[in-house]
């Protein structure tokens, strides 16, 4: 059987649509979810009651109907952010070729004949070596810079409107560490709660470089059989549960998607599929993530499955790019996934000012005044970091 390896399953383009539609379930639902009518997320834990509202919200739809498809689906943009960080690394970093294989004929998409498919004692990395404390301090030194510009936003504004926080020095010494997973009872002590993101993000960090870092497949896949299998026997409302995902092993099963699909690509995911094969693939993926929301059991597995959905998503909308809708579709998500990472720090800033209109009952006019300052804030901050980067390249390159 032949099987053809190709360097960019995803290119740029496909990783920013991803990311496009990944932050913006995210900063919807984030919203949306704070409004008291709105169907409730089952994200850490499991409510039978939230996945039965839901139910009986999509039977009997009413003016509320978008936002309790967003509140209930939107956090799973968070899997896909894993899934593409996972992704990325694994491209970076690791890159091996097996055997005679050489990284031109790969790259190219070529077939591999039966010789250079067969696993040989030794593996060429293309990838960036990079050791332990290296890597740890770099991606943390990335995370607390985008983490600290929101987070400095929203202190001010959080201390000047009503319902401000009142942080103790544990709380933010660990949020400036990105530690605040570790705290006994994560939400309660994770303000703005979306911030948790960031010490989810250090630990898988942590994970790769001492556990998957150029490791055999098998190392990956345990880990993820795992990180889930414990799932099945924690409670499903319990705080045992709802610890155990705001940390690392909650987000085991799409990271290790994501480097899993970035080394061995469609033995992962198939993606060379035709356009209609292509959209019934998502249209499966998308029916059994809706079905499976109602059970615990399933529940547990549905992050595999976003990932799924969210590779067939970007490959069948490429598909629409030849007529002028799908062109624009793709083009917007392209942008904002563009300045996701700049939407993802902003966004909890701006929903502590605008959210008292919706609190009122004017519910779509303080989401739409939210969501047109979130973005337009994330790309302003967007254009400030580049501008800051070329600056910093032009310093370089004159000292040298």
């Amino acid at each position: 059987m032949e099987y053809k390896m190709n360097i960019e399953l995803l290119s740029r383009a496909e990783c920013n649509v991803l990311r496009g539609l990944a932050i913006i379930g995210i900063f919807l639902h984030n919203y949306c979810h704070w409004i008291g009518p709105v169907v409730k997320e089952n994200e850490y834990q499991f409510f039978q009651r939230h996945a039965t509202a839901f139910a009986q919200a999509m039977s009997s739809p009413d003016l509320l109907w978008p936002m309790h498809i967003v509140s209930f689906f939107g956090h799973y943009g968070v899997p896909i952010f894993l899934f593409l960080s996972a992704y990325g690394l694994e491209r970076k970093y690791n890159n091996p070729v097996f055997g005679n294989a050489s990284p031109n004929s790969s790259s190219r998409g070529e077939t591999l004949s039966e010789e250079e498919k067969t696993p040989r004692t030794h593996t060429l990395h293309t990838g960036q070596d990079v050791g332990i404390w290296a890597f740890i301090c770099k991606h943390f030194v990335k995370l607390f810079r985008l983490m600290i510009t929101g987070f400095v936003c929203f202190i001010v504004v959080d201390a000047v409107t009503p319902g401000s926080w009142h942080y103790n020095v544990t709380q933010i010494v660990a949020q400036l560490g990105m530690f605040n997973n570790l705290l006994p009872h994560p939400d309660q002590n994770i303000w703005p709660g979306p911030y948790w993101f960031f010490g989810l993000m250090m630990q898988l960090y942590i994970v790769y470089r001492l556990l998957l870092y150029r490791r055999h497949w098998g190392w990956t896949v345990g880990l993820m059989v795992i990180c889930l299998g414990i799932q099945f026997f924690l409670g499903p409302e319990s705080e045992a549960m709802n610890r155990y995902r705001y940390n690392f092993m909650g987000g085991m099963v799409p990271f290790g998607m994501g480097l899993l699909f970035a080394r061995y690509g469609e033995r992962i995911i198939l993606v060379r599929l035709g356009t209609a094969a292509m959209w019934m693939s998502l249209f499966v993926t998308s029916c059994l993530i809706v079905s499976m929301s109602y059970s615990f059991w399933w529940w547990n597995v549905i992050p595999l499955l976003i990932c799924v959905a969210g590779v067939y998503f970007v490959k069948a909308v490429q598909t629409l790019t030849s007529n002028p809708m799908g062109t624009t579709l793709w083009k917007v998500l392209e942008w904002v996934g563009g300045i996701s990472g700049a939407l993802f720090v902003i966004h909890p800033v701006l929903r502590k000012v605008f959210f008292p209109i919706s609190r009122r009952g004017d519910y779509y006019t303080g989401l739409l005044l939210y969501v047109i300052a979130s973005v337009g804030a994330a790309y302003l901050i967007h254009r400030i970091t580049l501008q800051w980067k070329a600056e910093k390249a032009d310093a370089k390159r004159t000292k040298e």
